[in-house]
């Protein structure tokens, strides 16, 4: 039987051998450094870690059709690799540490090197123990010249954020003791918000010091928001603006008009705006899942005053649902064509000693992975069984949401998608890039607890 331990050794030799294959071409990589370095939140100063060119330039913004050609430079005292989500690398340069390739040990560099074929709104971060948890994300921009505003772009990366160390998160959310349930006839409700964070962020800052960026009064702006967290979810609040969302997770939806969005762990929506031509502050609000609390920026127009905003919503916002999910629609969407192989995705687990699996086995070396031909129509029909939702992230692929709850659909283009308490969501594509390719829950603690799997082809 084919498993992680059969094929780890092979894997680790080719990944290796991959970086020194890169940088084949003339042009001069461009440099990433993972550092670490000290914020200052709520009053108090926190040590995390961060993704920067030398210049300080945060991420990556480039163009499709150019050689995605980077060198990863580890900066800081353990080892660490990137994940370039979304993207569809070479499997043997995903960052996907013990799956693609080694983790980069401190004082050691990384190079990679593969074609950018479509562009849009995506984003990189750590696959390697919790460093994710302590910010290690940036955004990672591919302008491919059909945006159709015309105007700025505006990058929001959201976060949640915690001055308690992840490891002590973990331990305490595997100690916690669940509710019971002793009414009669009560019911479960949705589990939401695990971990109580001490402060949500938008490109990196509170609300009590929010990034303030200047727009043209009547001028067009896309903005590229790209939700970050560990496990928090939100609602876009765009205030008295509204806007017509034209892509979700990098790829381009038919547009939907309106003024609040949802968006999911490691999801991304892009939002056109035309800018009234009045001189105002206008904020973008992002909304916490189930709760009051609330981060954002503010588009200043003209001369515009920018007055004080308040940590908390006026009200709770609800829980994540499906109903956007099921009235977009791709651009681009798949061929049709009937599937070649269907697999059922049970996601299973219990706040019990806070395990969470696929399949009702947590991922090990030893789980055989979900065999694919490539060229194969694939369906990954995902039943969450649990009270919680899950934002399920596949590698190397974009995937179309083609039903929810059985009734069939064409939906959106993505590369992560949200499977509510009880609900089931069922996803299609095409192997076309054949690999070992990672499929798991993007709530990180989730992740790491085993709700993880692999595919090959």
């Amino acid at each position: 039987m084919l498993s992680r331990r059969n094929f780890l050794a092979g894997t680790l030799a080719i990944g290796a051998a991959s970086r020194l294959h890169a940088q084949a071409g003339d042009a001069a990589p461009t440099v990433l450094r993972i550092e670490r370095h000290d914020i200052e939140v709520n009053g108090k100063i926190a040590s995390m870690l961060r993704i920067r060119q030398p210049d300080e330039t945060i991420g990556i913004t480039t163009e499709v059709g150019k050689p995605f050609r980077v060198r990863v430079e580890n900066h800081i005292e353990e080892p660490s690799l990137i994940h370039w989500h979304g993207l569809t690398p070479p499997w043997q340069q995903d960052g996907v540490p013990g799956i693609s390739e080694p983790a980069i040990p401190p004082g050691g560099s990384a190079d990679y090197d593969f074609p950018l074929r479509v562009g849009g709104t995506y984003w990189m971060h750590s696959h390697y123990g919790f460093q994710e948890q302590l910010l290690l994300a940036a955004p990672l921009i591919i302008r491919d010249g059909g945006e159709t505003s015309g105007g700025q772009d505006i990058v929001i990366e959201l976060a949640d954020f915690s001055f308690t160390p992840p490891e002590k998160i973990y331990a305490d959310l595997q100690a916690r003791q669940p509710p019971k349930m002793d009414m009669p006839g009560m019911k479960s409700k949705p589990d939401l918000n695990d971990v109580q964070y001490d402060a949500f962020l938008a490109n990196g800052r509170t609300l009590e010091d929010p990034e303030v960026i200047k727009v043209e009064t009547g001028g067009h702006v896309r903005l590229r928001i790209i939700n970050t967290s560990s496990m928090s979810a939100f609602h876009i609040d765009l205030g008295k603006l509204e806007g017509h969302l034209v892509a979700v997770d990098g790829l381009p939806v038919q547009k939907v008009h309106g003024s609040t969005f949802p968006i999911a762990v490691a999801q991304r929506l892009d939002i056109e705006l035309a800018i009234p031509k009045t001189a105002a502050a206008y904020p973008v609000l992002a909304v916490l899942e189930g709760e009051r609390k609330q981060t954002g920026i503010v588009l200043l127009a003209g001369k515009g005053r920018v007055r004080r905003i308040s940590g908390r919503a006026g009200t709770a916002s609800p829980a994540l649902t499906l109903d956007l999910e099921r009235s977009l629609r791709a651009v681009k969407p798949l061929a049709d064509r009937k599937a070649n192989r269907t697999y059922t995705i049970n996601l299973t687990g219990a706040m019990q000693g806070y395990q969470w699996s696929i399949n009702n086995v947590a991922w090990n070396k030893d789980v055989p992975p979900l065999m694919v031909t490539e060229g194969e129509r694939v369906e990954l029909v995902l039943v969450n069984q649990t009270m919680m939702t899950h934002p399920m992230h596949l590698h190397g692929h974009s995937f179309q949401v083609v039903a929810i709850n059985g009734d069939r659909f064409a939906g959106a283009m993505r590369d992560t998608v949200l499977v509510p308490p009880k609900t089931t969501v069922t996803i299609a594509f095409d192997a076309d890039n054949p690999g070992w390719w990672s499929f798991h829950c993007h709530l990180l603690y989730h992740l790491h607890a085993g709700m993880f799997t692999l595919r090959y082809s």
